[in-house]
């Protein structure tokens, strides 16, 4: 019976070709945006030898994305990365000749061991049970990890929770020997580890009354045999981010120590096994911090004293000393404060960069110091580059690597991770490559279509002179040679625009963005978390413009922009070029919160209200004095309308003007906007009178404690090509297509406990009067609610895990899809789609509903859209092994018989009803690639009914096309247009040789007769 489906099915299957991979479709791989504000995730230089004698670089980094990933820096591609579970959060990594090491999840519950260049997973141990892992703040407290003095094979040491230690074999997994702290973090919370080849010290802070104690630990290397162990006299205000150990693989002979600041005096201290050493200290200047750069194994760290002045300190046989000093890097008004990082060369040497932004120069600037140069006295280069922060925001992190080609010549390259998410490499002053990571956090995105380019390139002047006219016709005729000849090949060879092909524009950069002939070439708009808007071409996924935003007055004291929502304001067949309206909530450090909106020409980023330069920031305007509690879309006859809601629930009309407020209040008597509004019994505040209006509430619906509001989904505003389906007997289901429904999922409430006993639920509710239409409870998985849904005309189709066992079912993942239909059954005609909002008619519904075992779990689901509606609708997911694949709806029909179909039912090309969904391979849209953690699937239509463009975004981007009914409405690629117009033309000659030779014959004839 299964075979028999899927040969039914086979109809509406449509494979990818393998031409068509990277032609109609692309896949941006991201690594995300590095953690840079932790030493142990922040991204640093790692340079590999072969046995050839060659090296090469990447650049590792741990990612908000919660991934870890190496990124070539010849050339900016991703070498490899590793995806932790969301549950997994990595909590740093360290790095060795040839592998890197990673712990992750609670208190570092997991060790994984990676191939550095490759990104092999060669270990992977689970230390302890998450659940008993112990939450620090921040998560890398605690836990430490490092490696053994051996020349190969190094074992691993690993610090979890604070206070176990354990020695592991990096081939096995195998745990050497392992140690617990007696006082299990009560006293002593260990975060660091230092080894030599006899023993490894613990380093930690014990508690006291107004600050902290350095806490040691000897232990023998074999063993694990505790040698020593007491706190040492001090005082640390600051916790562990001025205390590390210090050392010098090129020097062994230079004892290490360990170093902390301790009331603006650096004091540090050798280590010995039996933790009886002397104090020493660095007299001369008052600090206010001191950085391991990442060369404190290379014997040199940084200080900065009290008036901002950096010092580099390197460790000596006598102790630390301070070996250069930064001229001219004091604080001052001319410049930003400078950043500090630490490096290598290929030969092992140390180099220590400063970089900061220069005021007055509007330029980057870049000093590296060498201590091994000079004779030992060490030199510094300098340089400035022309990092655009306008562009990029500011520089948030520093990573350097050096290369010494002559003995007083020093080449640089920096690695810069910047507040807008980009990742860039420098090489001195030229740019080499950049990697926009921003777009791993997309937030709101749009698809716009695009003028036709004789649109794009016609004169908008209406002060055209008739020469000027003129003159610009004969300038465009000059092509009409070249396009005769395209034509009449064309016509021949029949080698017209394909919908296999790519619709990449191949001419001149500088044109306007015009569409193909099939409008497949679209422009997304897209805005990031990390204040930035984006404007990618749909034909190969390139950045076209890029515009960051201006905080407005949070600008004196730093902020966030976060956007809310985005909505298309302006089309191409408005008779312009598109604009979208962005709507944001501005954060600012000091803890105020507003909402502002940003008015954007999709075609270049310029700004819509023509406020801010294209050259500058994009500054928005102030819409809300406060948080934002809801934003829609109002589409009049008079154009479209942006309302917000404020938390009184004050309306805010953009555009602010007459002719809007206007068209607003004649839209008012049948508004209707559903919201969220908290536990049962809260009300909004009350506002003084204002002159705005102001929403009231006509219902409310409130829902079982044991259940919160996790997601509403409304359907999307498509055309609906047929109100009805004609069944077999002739007689008519009249489809439900109430323009007030809305879908909510529900859940137990986040700061209830877990519990078995929780369920889940999916309502459709009437939202002009919180009528419920339809209501299902579903089992949770563990307490959590993982239900996906969507909507579209009178189709529900929701996601989620069944783990209840019985005799007649097994775990699995469940997919149900519901259809509704007006009335109570067949010819019930109600006119939902027109009908009153105050109807008692709108819940006559009637439903049907299958549930099938689905392949595996999703992230996200969404329906194709098309220009008209026609074409069958087909189901998006971005499910659980990173795929995007799509079920058309044939084989989620809920009208499929649980029978042999009859002869009625196979006119409506019903197939027989069978509980497991097929998980056909030729289905999933992105074949070969690895589309991570997709958070949303945005459908648009294309200028052909056939097609859907289909747009994912996450981690990753990803494009491509689709045809749920197959490309009806354009010939095939096999059509032979050659061998029709040889027919014609054949057929042509033939009349015109026979017909001279009838109109003799009938001459003849008509004499003889």
């Amino acid at each position: 019976m299964r075979l028999f489906v899927l040969s039914l099915l086979a109809i509406c299957a449509q494979a990818l070709h393998s031409n068509e991979v990277g032609v109609t479709d692309w896949h941006k791989p991201f690594a995300g945006v590095p953690i840079a504000q932790l030493d142990s995730t922040a991204p640093t230089f790692h340079r590999r030898k072969h046995e050839d004698g060659s090296s090469n670089s990447v650049i590792l980094c741990a990612t908000q994305s919660n991934v870890l990933a190496a990124v070539h820096s010849a050339n900016g591609s991703l070498a490899w990365r590793h995806l932790f579970e969301d549950n997994d959060h990595i909590v740093g990594f360290r790095k060795d000749i040839d592998v890197v090491a990673a712990l992750s999840g609670p208190g570092g519950a997991h060790l994984r061991l990676f191939d550095s260049h490759h990104g092999h997973l060669l270990l992977e141990k689970r230390l302890h049970d998450p659940e008993a892992g112990r939450l620090q703040e921040p998560a890398s407290l605690g836990v430490a990890l490092t490696f053994g003095t051996e020349e190969k094979d190094k074992d691993i040491y690993v610090l979890t929770n604070g206070h176990i230690l354990r020695r592991i074999d990096p081939h096995t997994g195998d745990v050497r020997w392992g140690w617990t702290a007696p006082d299990q973090t009560s006293l002593v919370v260990y975060s660091k580890v230092f080894v030599t080849p006899s023993t490894v010290y613990l380093l930690g802070l014990s508690k006291s009354t107004a600050s902290y104690t350095l806490h040691l630990t000897s232990l023998a290397a074999q063993s694990g045999e505790v040698i020593n162990s007491g706190d040492y006299p001090s005082s640390i205000t600051t916790g562990l981010s001025q205390v590390f150990f210090l050392s010098d693989v090129r020097t062994p002979e230079s004892s290490p120590r360990v170093v902390w600041l301790e009331d603006g005096t650096i004091k540090s201290f050798p280590l010995t096994p039996d933790l009886k050493t002397k104090l020493s200290t660095i007299k001369g200047a008052v600090h206010a911090n001191i950085q391991d750069v990442g060369i404190s194994e290379y014997g040199q760290f940084v200080a900065v004293k009290d008036d901002g002045s950096g010092r580099v300190i390197k460790l000596s046989s006598e102790g630390p000393k301070v070996i250069w000093e930064y001229s001219d890097s004091a604080t001052s008004p001319h410049r930003s404060p400078s950043m500090y990082s630490g490096g290598l060369d290929g030969d092992g040497f140390p180099y220590v960069a400063r970089v900061f932004w220069s005021h007055s120069l509007k330029q980057a600037s870049a000093h590296i110091f060498a201590s091994h140069l000079a004779d030992g006295k060490g030199l510094v280069t300098g340089y400035t580059f022309p990092f655009r922060t306008v562009e990029h925001g500011i520089i948030q992190h520093v990573s350097v690597e050096a290369a010494n080609p002559e003995e007083y010549r020093v080449l640089a390259r920096l690695a810069l991770t910047t507040s807008t998410g980009a990742v860039q490499l420098w090489q001195q002053d030229q740019l080499q490559w950049t990697r926009e990571e921003g777009l791993s956090d997309i937030r709101v995105a749009e698809l716009l279509e695009l003028p036709e380019r004789k649109m794009a390139s016609h004169s908008d002047s209406e002060q055209e002179t008739f020469g000027a006219r003129v003159a610009r016709q004969l300038l465009d005729a000059q092509d009409f040679p070249q396009y005769a000849v395209n034509f009449i090949r064309r016509f021949v060879t029949g080698s017209y625009a394909s919908v296999s092909a790519s619709v990449a524009s191949s001419a001149n950069a500088s044109e306007p963005l015009s569409r193909d002939a099939f409008g497949f070439r679209k422009v997304i708009v897209a805005a990031t978390s990390h204040g930035k808007l984006y404007g990618i071409d749909t034909a190969n996924g390139e950045v076209l413009w890029s515009r960051v935003f201006g905080l407005g007055w949070a600008a004196q004291v730093g902020g966030q922009i976060i956007p809310a929502k985005m909505f298309v304001t302006r089309t191409v067949t408005d008779g312009d070029s598109p604009q979208i309206v962005l709507v944001a909530q501005r954060k600012a450090n000091n803890g105020l919160v507003d909402t502002v909106l940003f008015h954007v020409d999709a075609l270049t980023g310029e700004d819509a209200r023509g406020k801010s330069p294209s050259n500058d920031v994009l500054q928005g305007e102030d819409i809300v004095s406060g948080p934002l509690v809801e934003a829609f879309l109002l589409r009049t006859e008079n154009g479209k309308i942006v309302v917000c809601l404020d938390e009184f629930l004050q309306v805010h009309v953009y555009p602010n003007t007459d002719e809007a407020m206007e068209t607003f209040e004649k839209a008012l008597p049948s508004l209707r906007v559903a919201l969220k509004s908290g536990p049962p019994g809260q009300h909004p505040p009350k506002v003084e009178f204002t002159g705005k209006h102001i929403a009231y509430p006509t219902w409310s619906l409130p829902f079982p404690a044991n259940e919160d509001i996790r997601v509403v989904f409304a359907r999307p505003a498509d055309p609906v090509a047929s109100l009805g389906k004609v069944l077999g007997n002739r007689t008519t289901l009249y489809k439900y297509l109430n323009p007030n429904l809305i879908g909510v999922v529900t859940g137990p409430p986040s700061t209830a406990p877990r519990s078995e006993d929780a369920t889940c639920a999916v309502y459709l509710l009437d939202g002009a009067k919180g009528t419920v239409i339809y209501h299902v409870v579903l089992p949770s998985t563990k307490g959590e609610c993982d239900v996906k849904a969507t909507l579209v005309e009178n189709w529900l189709v929701y996601h989620h895990y069944d783990g209840e066992v019985s005799p007649h079912q097994a775990k699995s993942y469940r997919v149900v899809s519901v259809e509704l239909y007006e009335g109570y059954g067949p010819d019930d005609k109600r006119k939902s789609s027109d009908m009153s909002s105050l109807s008692n008619e709108t819940a006559a519904v009637s439903f049907y509903e299958h549930a099938y075992i689905f392949p595996r779990g999703v992230r996200v689901i969404a329906p194709t859209s098309t220009s008209y509606g026609i074409s069958m609708k087909d189901i998006i997911v971005a499910n659980e092994n990173n795929q995007i694949q799509s079920f058309p709806r044939r084989a989620l029909d809920p009208r499929r018989p649980k029978h042999k179909p009859t002869a009625q039912e196979m006119e409506e090309w019903l197939v027989q009803y069978d509980p497991v969904l097929p998980d056909d391979p030729k289905r999933v849209l992105s074949h070969n690639y690895q589309v991570a953690k997709t958070r949303k699937i945005i459908t648009s239509p294309a200028l052909l009914e056939s097609t859907s463009l289909v747009f994912t975004y996450g981690l990753d981007m990803f494009f491509t096309r689709v045809a749920p009914s197959n490309t009806f409405d354009v010939l095939s690629e096999s059509f032979n247009k050659a061998q029709l117009v040889i027919t014609i033309a054949g057929l042509a000659l033939a009349i015109m040789i026979v017909k001279p030779i009838v109109a003799r014959k009938r001459l003849r004839e008509r004499w003889y007769d």
